[in-house]
């Protein structure tokens, strides 16, 4: 443990002390551009250019994810929809989903608490089919 500390104290006090010689030395390292070495139309070309690419790109990536969300995901909203819902009990309704398909197990205690459980549950975004396994006490 004392060697461990150590290392970390003398990396610390060699960081400060580079950063130290680097401000107040004339060997610093300069951040600042130089005369007539930026060409501000350039730059603004080549920022749009960056900007424009990474909003394809990340389009692309929403549209994957969007069209591949996770099946806890798709879980998780039907059970908050039901939890939200004043019409169902969530606690007596198990929620299942294998590849985009919901299947919901439990017993509820009207046909209108099944059909808005069935209802919610094929809302969702997510959802291609939904499994009706429950039973009406």
């Amino acid at each position: 443990m004392r060697v461990i500390r150590r290392t970390v104290f003398l990396a610390m006090l060699t960081a400060g002390g580079v950063v130290a010689y680097s401000t107040w030395s004339d060997h610093s390292w300069s951040l600042r551009a130089t005369a007539g070495t930026l060409n501000p139309a350039r730059a603004k070309q080549q920022a749009e250019s960056l900007a424009s690419r990474a909003a394809v790109k990340v389009g692309i990536a929403a549209d994957k994810l969007g069209n591949s969300m996770s099946d806890s995901a798709v879980t998780a909203k039907i059970k908050s929809k039901m939890a939200l819902d004043d019409h169902v009990n969530a606690r007596a309704i198990n929620v299942d989903t294998s590849a985009a398909v919901v299947t919901l197990r439990g017993n509820v205690a009207s046909k209108d608490q099944r059909d808005r459980a069935l209802r919610l549950a094929r809302e969702t975004v997510g959802v291609a089919h939904v499994v009706d396994r429950m039973q009406i006490k």
